[in-house]
């Protein structure tokens, strides 16, 4: 999608059914989640640069550069992007532990899995108001665990971490409220009952 270049993008379907993610993440959620508010920032941020020279960069450039950009372009192609790699990286019958390689960067980076998984929970708990938790690969190849608030996201010149996110948890209100209410701890654990480890090594293998 970062090399798309922007009059080109189309908004995804997602990899798999509304329920797939239950009991963890209810179908409502996410149907709800998927086409109304990430379709939201697909639909605000197209009309924001239709029609304009931005359309013709490709879609990462723009992000990577987004201090040059209104607050609307800012706030909806980072809400647009996040939601596209929040959906591939969660999958049915999903859970357990990264593998191989990976499974060792992180013992590596962080001590264990455990240790890991404590400071992302922290991220995402602690990320006051709304925003995301991630697991990133910094410009030094270091996995890193950071958070950013509402839809700013390591991509973009204007975090305070940057780097290429692997792994990301949407702790907006609007991605846990109805099932969950202010009970943000309990949807952060739910999370690992769902995290498609899979798709979290192709990205990191990526960024490598």
């Amino acid at each position: 999608m970062l090399h798309t270049t922007i009059k080109e993008l189309a908004f995804p379907s997602l990899p798999y059914g509304y329920d797939a993610l239950e009991p963890y993440i209810d179908a409502m959620t996410m149907e709800i989640h998927h086409t109304k508010h990430h379709k939201a920032y697909y639909d605000k941020f197209m009309t924001a640069v239709k029609g304009t020279e931005n359309e013709n960069f490709a879609f990462g450039e723009l992000i990577q550069n987004i201090s040059k950009f209104p607050a609307g372009v800012r706030n909806n192609g980072g809400g647009f992007l996040n939601h596209d790699l929040f959906w591939k990286i969660m999958k049915k019958n999903g859970g357990g532990q990264p593998e191989g390689d990976l499974a060792k960067a992180i013992n590596d980076a962080f001590g264990s899995f455990e240790k890991f998984r404590e400071l992302f929970n922290d991220a995402a708990a602690n990320r006051f108001g709304s925003g995301w938790a991630w697991l990133i690969l910094d410009s030094s190849k270091s996995l890193k665990v950071t958070s950013t608030p509402n839809q700013d996201s390591p991509w973009m010149d204007v975090s305070e971490v940057k780097g290429t996110p692997i792994l990301a948890l949407d702790v907006w209100e609007h991605a846990y409220y109805l099932k969950y209410q202010n009970r943000r701890p309990d949807y952060i654990n739910a999370f690992w009952n769902v995290v498609n480890w899979e798709e979290v090594d192709r990205n990191w293998k990526s960024a490598l």
